[in-house]
C-alpha cells in the first residue's frame, strides 16, 4: 500500500490499464458484472476496451449487505441484471474501490442466486485495504492507504468520463 498521491490518478487510464490486466483471460470467454454503479461504469467502459460483444451483468447488492437491518435500504435501489446463463460460465466481478469486502461478500452471494458458475474472479481500480473478510482482487491497478474518515469515490460526468475525489466523513 502507499500513501494518497497528489492529484489522485486517472481514473481512465486506470481503465485501460485493468483492461491491459485482464486481456489474456479472453480465451475463457468470461463474462463481465459490474457492481453499481462505479463497477458497473468500469465493467462498461472494460467492455468496450476489450472489444467484447456479450451484455455485462449489473448487481444491485442491497437486498444482500449485512448490514441491511441497520442501514435500511439504499435510497437509489438499481436492478439486477444478469443478461447470460452463470452456470458454469468463468466471471469477472467489477468494482471501483475494494475495503472492507463486505460489498464483494454480497455480490458472490447474489450471483450464486443465478447459478453456479466456474469461476469468479475480482477485479477493482483500487484497493484501499482494511479487510475485514478474506477477499482479494485478482486485477487491481493501484493499492492505496487512506486515513480514518477518508472515502475514494469514482465519479461519471455528464461525457461519461470516470474520475477519483476524496471524501472526508
Amino acid at each position: 500500500m502507499s500513501p494518497l498521491p497528489t492529484p489522485l490518478p486517472d481514473a481512465e487510464s486506470q481503465c485501460r490499464q485493468l483492461a491491459n490486466l485482464l486481456a489474456p483471460t479472453l480465451g475463457r470467454n468470461p463474462a463481465l458484472v459490474g457492481i453499481h454503479s462505479g463497477g458497473a461504469w468500469i465493467a462498461a467502459r472494460l467492455k468496450e476496451l476489450l472489444g467484447l460483444t456479450d451484455d455485462i451483468g449489473l448487481i444491485d447488492v442491497s437486498f444482500y449487505r449485512d448490514d441491511f437491518a441497520e442501514k435500511g435500504l439504499h435510497p437509489q435501489v438499481k436492478p439486477t441484471v444478469i443478461p447470460f446463463d452463470v452456470d458454469n460460465r468463468h466471471l469477472i466481478l467489477v468494482d471501483d474501490v475494494l475495503y472492507t469486502g463486505r460489498t464483494t461478500r454480497a455480490a458472490l452471494n447474489e450471483l450464486f442466486d443465478y447459478g453456479r458458475p466456474a469461476s469468479v474472479e475480482l477485479a477493482v481500480l483500487a484497493d484501499r485495504g482494511g479487510r475485514e473478510l478474506p477477499i482479494a482482487p485478482q486485477y487491481c491497478t493501484w493499492s492505496i492507504d487512506l486515513e480514518v474518515g477518508q472515502n475514494l469515490v469514482l465519479a461519471r460526468d455528464d461525457a461519461g468520463t470516470l474520475a477519483w475525489r476524496l471524501e472526508h466523513a
